[in-house]
């Protein structure tokens, strides 16, 4: 568990350094990018009492992740070294018997990030829990979207040259339909995503 841990936090702190090489320096607010993830991931569930939704589970699954990348930089950037905050991670990777109810679960996430601009691990937990998503399931889905955003960063994600949809579909649901091809015994995982993803991407903006 630990080295997975060790290894994600190593993944998001590269991926923060592509974004900006002083990224701790910047003192950006991770805690808005969380709570606002988990206001999308609500989306994807479905809440609106007034029209038909059904629960998209894949990309509920990569919203999650999305939280996680957002959670991991938060506690990146305090400062700790990655075996004091894998240590961490370790220690509170317990989902609290608290709300069974799925949106709730997340507003109580997004509250406690914006009460205390911090990241709750334990809430974070809950979340996979009451979508039967374990750590395996996390790591693997956590790569390939780490894979995806250094794709969108090669393909001029910053200075607006990069498409997110392709062929009538997000960059996302191209990513789940790739990762069902895949599982986290995959070898080097992160090279066969990003090839797949290089595939699937329209050839004229490559």
């Amino acid at each position: 568990m630990r080295q997975a841990f060790i290894s994600m936090l190593e993944l998001q702190d590269k991926m923060n350094c592509k974004v900006h090489p002083q990224w701790r320096q910047q003192n950006y607010p991770w805690y808005r990018a969380l709570w606002t993830e988990c206001a999308e991931l609500m989306d994807h569930h479905g809440w609106k009492w007034w029209k038909h939704q059904q629960p998209d589970l894949p990309q509920i699954h990569l919203e999650i992740v999305d939280i996680w990348h957002f959670g991991l930089s938060l506690l990146l950037s305090t400062g700790a070294s990655l075996d004091q905050l894998a240590e961490q991670l370790e220690q509170q990777w317990t989902s609290p018997d608290t709300d069974t109810d799925f949106l709730r679960a997340v507003e109580a996430l997004a509250l406690d990030t914006l009460q205390g601009q911090q990241f709750s691990i334990p809430l974070f937990c809950r979340l996979l829990e009451l979508t039967d998503f374990d750590l395996v399931q996390l790591y693997q889905q956590y790569v390939g979207k780490n894979v995806l955003n250094f794709f969108r960063q090669d393909h001029g994600y910053k200075d607006g040259r990069y498409h997110k949809v392709w062929s009538g579909k997000e960059d996302n649901e191209h990513l789940a339909e790739i990762l069902q091809q895949m599982d986290a015994q995959t070898p080097d995982l992160q090279t066969a995503v990003y090839q797949a993803l290089a595939q699937r991407y329209p050839q004229s903006d490559l």
